[in-house]
């Protein structure tokens, strides 16, 4: 008969264990008065309660702390402790209970997310980032999660350095911090600021996506100034037309070559500074783009063209104006094999996108060419 109680309590505990967090109320069911599952019944009714906007009964908390004496490891009264001391303006008490329930539980995700709350609330930034990075750690997604939270703080240069030592830490909530910041054009400083050398290259994530905030704020020369600045590109006055020779594929688009690779066509470096393209001739689009800040002025753009024949007439370079949807000029490639391309930057005119594009036709036809020799350089009155 002693047996057979005992192997009936060990089924009931091991029931309010399988089911405590995914369903209390089965739970519950199993062993009533099993503290485990009368403390996860009153925070499920607590969850419900906040999400109907509704203030908890007495008697739910009152069910709550008499079971937390039958389960003194428990993290969850003490959560509720310390929300309590919070709405009654306690916050020394509340700061005692949220430790308790962390020092019960240092992988619970509440526990973790109020004290992080409360420390940056009470201005101790660094407790605060650090609640932050362990719940990065410890919950599903966690990056995501607490990542707005710490861009948030990153636009005070004052707390600067104690994000930095924050990330020193993990380098993948660096990473996921500096995405998020790229998004917003005031950011760029506070990127600058924090990213480590590691994260501040021609292949950091964020740059790509901070040059096209810019870009589309129409920051132009300050998007390439941080451009050249992070990808260690060094380029003078006289530089027109960036990688002309094809070699330097590292920097990123867009004042770098963007190449395609899709059903359009295929651009691609090759050595010997030649561009290869292959177009398809099934549909439009681009091949070969790049966004160039040009002064007011008269240009001459020019290039050895070998292939095609005939068919390269389907292949086109243009330059438009960023602020501006019609072309500065445009001409087809196989005219470009006997005189170069001349045209004119007016006045207003920020910045240029410089693309090479493919135009189909009625009767698609494949064309194959390798550009060379490419220039792009200042033209006297005369061309």
């Amino acid at each position: 008969m002693a047996a057979l109680l005992l192997a009936g309590q060990v089924v009931r505990n091991a029931a309010v264990h399988a089911f405590v967090e995914s369903d209390p109320a089965k739970a519950a069911r199993a062993w009533p008065s099993h503290p485990e599952a009368v403390v996860a019944l009153g925070m499920s009714a607590i969850g419900a309660a906040a999400h109907r906007g509704q203030s908890v009964g007495p008697e739910v908390l009152r069910r709550i702390y008499s079971a937390a004496a039958g389960a003194p490891l428990a993290a969850q009264p003490y959560l509720v402790r310390g929300v309590q001391a919070q709405l009654a303006g306690d916050s020394s008490a509340a700061e005692r209970a949220f430790q308790a329930a962390e020092w019960r539980d240092p992988r619970s995700l509440p526990a973790r997310y109020f004290l992080a709350e409360y420390y940056l609330r009470a201005g101790d930034i660094r407790r605060g980032l650090t609640e932050f990075a362990a719940l990065a750690r410890l919950a599903p997604n966690g990056v995501v999660s607490v990542t707005p939270y710490l861009a948030s703080y990153a636009r005070d240069p004052s707390r600067w350095p104690q994000i930095r030592a924050l990330f020193r830490t993990d380098p993948e909530l660096q990473n996921s911090t500096l995405q998020l910041l790229a998004g917003d054009v005031d950011n760029s400083s506070a990127i600058l600021a924090l990213a480590d050398p590691a994260h501040r290259n021609a292949q950091s994530p964020w740059l790509p996506k901070l040059l096209s905030t810019l870009v589309s704020d129409g920051q132009f020369a300050k998007a390439r100034a941080i451009w050249a600045d992070v990808a260690g590109v060094r380029t003078g006055s006289a530089d027109l037309l960036f990688d002309a020779g094809f070699a330097a594929a590292a920097p990123p688009p867009p004042f770098n070559w963007s190449l395609t690779s899709s059903t359009v066509g295929l651009a691609e470096r090759q050595s010997g500074g030649r561009l290869h393209v292959i177009y398809y001739g099934q549909e439009d689009g681009a091949l070969a783009s790049q966004l160039l800040i040009l002064p007011p002025g008269r240009y001459r753009l020019a290039m050895r063209i070998a292939g095609g024949g005939s068919q390269a007439a389907s292949l086109r370079w243009s330059l438009v104006c960023a602020s501006a949807q019609g072309p500065l000029a445009s001409a087809r490639l196989d005219t470009l094999v006997a005189r170069p391309l001349i045209f004119e930057v007016p006045a207003g005119c920020a910045a240029q996108k410089l693309e090479l594009s493919g135009s189909s036709s009625d009767i698609p036809r494949q064309v194959e060419v390798t550009i060379s020799d490419l220039t792009l350089v200042k033209a006297g009155a005369n061309g």
